[in-house]
């Protein structure tokens, strides 16, 4: 059960979505730490669950973002000390290995638009992706990503550019590179935001939002299946354990 929950966003525009859908649904409440405008990360002792979102920034940019060093602080005692459910999204996948050991680095190319990604051995048959696809199409926006895993990590999705697409650690951590937050409301946010439109431009040509926004829309029942389907299974008891 979720009475407490914490979020760290890094940026305005990339809200928690389906997540904190589902987290009032089970009537949790939310404390969200809005890092890129300077707010403290409060204790976590009170906190039932962690969700990080994703971001423009990369974890090495700390010099322009110097909340990254206590965020990815954070990250590691909720990882090692709390015991509790952890979900990062994109930028908090990315967080999440390198708090833990791991390397992140520039992607051999950027991975942006909605994009198939396939769930690898482990992930057919474990118990956070019970009840996915062993093919997804989600929303990608990202060129860096994960260049070696923190131990005790496991790869539960991969796509043809990023091998880390879902990343499990220990019984309580999950995480996923592509946008699994994502919700109509947000796809049409995006029209607004001139950097958004330029980050599509310089990605797949220009007009690029009318054209993701026509994919991305007819798919939003399904990838809110696929979603509250992690969501669940990490809660659930039986979530994230090895599969046998």
């Amino acid at each position: 059960m979720i009475s407490k929950a914490l979020v760290f966003q890094h940026m305005d525009d990339e809200p928690p979505g389906l997540f904190g859908d589902f987290l009032r649904e089970r009537g949790a409440d939310i404390d969200v730490v809005m890092l890129h405008r300077g707010e403290a990360i409060p204790s976590l002792a009170p906190y039932d669950f962690l969700l990080v979102m994703g971001g423009a920034m990369d974890v090495w940019e700390t010099g322009a973002h110097p909340w990254l060093l206590a965020e990815k602080q954070a990250i590691k005692e909720w990882a090692i000390n709390r015991n509790r459910p952890f979900l990062g999204i994109c930028l908090g996948l990315q967080l999440l290995a390198e708090a833990l050991g791991g390397k992140v680095g520039l992607a051999r190319k950027p991975e942006v638009g909605i994009g198939e990604v396939k769930l690898s051995r482990l992930g057919r048959r474990h118990t956070v992706t019970s009840g996915l696809k062993p093919t997804l199409n989600v929303m990608q926006w990202h060129h860096a990503e994960v260049t070696e895993l923190p131990e005790g990590a496991e790869v539960l999705a991969t796509s043809a550019i990023t091998k880390v697409q879902i990343m499990s650690v220990a019984d309580t951590l999950l995480a996923t590179q592509f946008h699994a937050e994502l919700t109509p409301a947000l796809v049409e946010r995006w029209a607004h935001i001139p950097q958004y439109i330029d980050w599509l431009n310089e990605a797949l040509g220009p007009g690029a939002y009318p054209r993701v926004r026509a994919r991305a829309l007819p798919l939003m029942p399904e990838l809110e299946q696929m979603s509250r389907a992690l969501f669940d299974n990490l809660l659930s008891g039986k979530a994230l354990r090895k599969a046998a």
